[in-house]
């Protein structure tokens, strides 16, 4: 059975414009080649001239015609059902951040995969919280932007259980590659202890909003060098910063307040050596009891 039900058609789409680029390739290919020795020098040391032929003229205009709209009925039955959800679909936010993909259930849940039950109809609202991405699982044949302010969205049925994953197919940056992601298909059952489990975890408020928000996407726990610096012994270090239109360089430490900065003008005070266009402001999508959870948690990392 196919991965999910728009692969059938998507596939013989391919193969039949495949076929048709082969049988092209090499009739003309053997084409070539017997007008280069049917008609080569030693065969016709003098040249003569070819008249036009109407007949065939009409031919090899009218037949690819026909086959360039087969190309496109084929696609056109293949890409209009994927348009319209139905009704019954299970309706699911997927959003895409530099460089993270995490999903939001009806009923508030949040997951870094994608976890559906399998052979029911799934819709996914796409949402983009900075620059273009593109949500794209090969398995099921599905592909499509997601844009900043718009309201993309794409469905599918999956008909098998399993793991399929999920890919980032445009260049939204310079961990572009790393913004991958996984489809779980569970049956029924699974799904529903799946959906409505109250998972209990020791781990700390601050660094679950981090996971939420894509902020180790760019900054790690342990120290090492990433897109930005390490939150490890960041609390209580002096930064050198670029700040301002004029690109000036200060000494900061880092604190409550330089934190809380940070993370809502990002711009405001780059850490020199690190790229200062990269984060988007998390003013409005965090309050700041939240922002107080992630200063207290960078805080413990020492």
């Amino acid at each position: 059975m196919n991965a999910s039900n728009f692969v059938e058609g998507v596939d013989f789409s391919l193969y039949f414009i495949l076929a048709i680029s082969i049988f092209f390739l090499v009739g003309i290919t053997v084409v070539m080649v017997y007008f280069l020795i049917r008609y080569s020098k030693k065969r016709n040391p003098v040249a003569t001239n070819i008249d036009g032929n109407n007949k065939l003229e009409i031919i090899w205009t009218v037949i690819p015609t026909i086959l360039v709209l087969f190309m496109f009925y084929f696609g056109w039955i293949g890409w209009k059902p994927m348009q319209k959800a139905p009704d019954n679909a299970m309706t699911v936010s997927a959003i895409g951040q530099m460089w993270k993909w995490s999903f939001e259930y009806p009923n508030g849940k949040f997951s870094d995969s994608l976890v559906v039950p399998v052979g029911k109809p799934v819709k996914l609202n796409l949402i983009s919280k900075d620059v273009i991405h593109s949500l794209f699982i090969p398995a099921y044949r599905i592909k499509k932007d997601v844009v900043p302010g718009d309201t993309n969205m794409m469905w599918f049925v999956p008909q098998t259980e399993g793991s399929y994953v999920i890919e980032c197919a445009e260049y939204c940056g310079q961990l572009h590659s790393y913004m991958l992601s996984y489809v779980k298909v569970l049956n029924q059952d699974n799904f529903d202890k799946w959906l409505n489990s109250n998972e209990h975890t020791d781990e700390h408020p601050g660094l679950t909003l981090m996971k939420k928000n894509a902020c180790l996407s760019c900054h790690t726990l342990d120290g090492r060098r990433l897109v930005g610096p390490s939150f490890k012994g960041l609390w209580g270090k002096t930064e050198s910063v670029i700040t301002g239109p004029l690109m000036k360089k200060k000494k900061v430490i880092v604190n409550r307040d330089y934190l809380y900065t940070s993370i809502r003008e990002p711009i405001k005070d780059i850490v020199e050596g690190y790229p200062g266009n990269v984060m988007t402001s998390y003013d409005g999508i965090l309050n700041d009891e939240e922002i107080d959870q992630i200063v207290r948690y960078i805080k413990s990392l020492k």
